[in-house]
């Protein structure tokens, strides 16, 4: 396949990123913490993820907004972690969880506790 590439392509190998199963385990972790967790409720679901990204030590980049009104985060995307950064990751938020008494809304996570 390498030799029968067209001039100029490129060959990359890589661990896989997150699978969509894992995807879909995780928003509903985050809403459980969302609504569960003190002070949580003040941010939507996806800066609740940005900030289990951050803590999982995902590489942060801030630009200067336009006309220099502050900066704003680049570069947090969970669809590019590995699977296993992903699995990192819903091991913070369990970890987190427990802490702070989450009870999972997935009934797999019930039977499991």
């Amino acid at each position: 396949c390498i030799d029968a590439a067209p001039l100029g392509y490129i060959v990359k190998i890589a661990e896989e990123t997150r699978s969509d199963e894992q995807n879909r385990k995780l928003w509903p972790m985050l809403a459980d913490i969302q609504r569960q967790v003190p002070g949580m409720a003040e941010y939507s679901t996806d800066d609740i993820k940005l900030r289990f990204l951050n803590a999982l030590g995902v590489e942060m980049r801030f630009l200067p907004a336009l006309e220099g009104a502050g900066m704003f985060p680049i570069g947090q995307r969970s669809s590019l972690l590995t699977k296993t950064q992903f699995s990192g990751l819903v091991e913070l938020l369990y970890a987190y969880g427990a802490k702070h008494g989450v009870q999972w809304s997935d009934p797999a996570e019930r039977r499991a506790a």
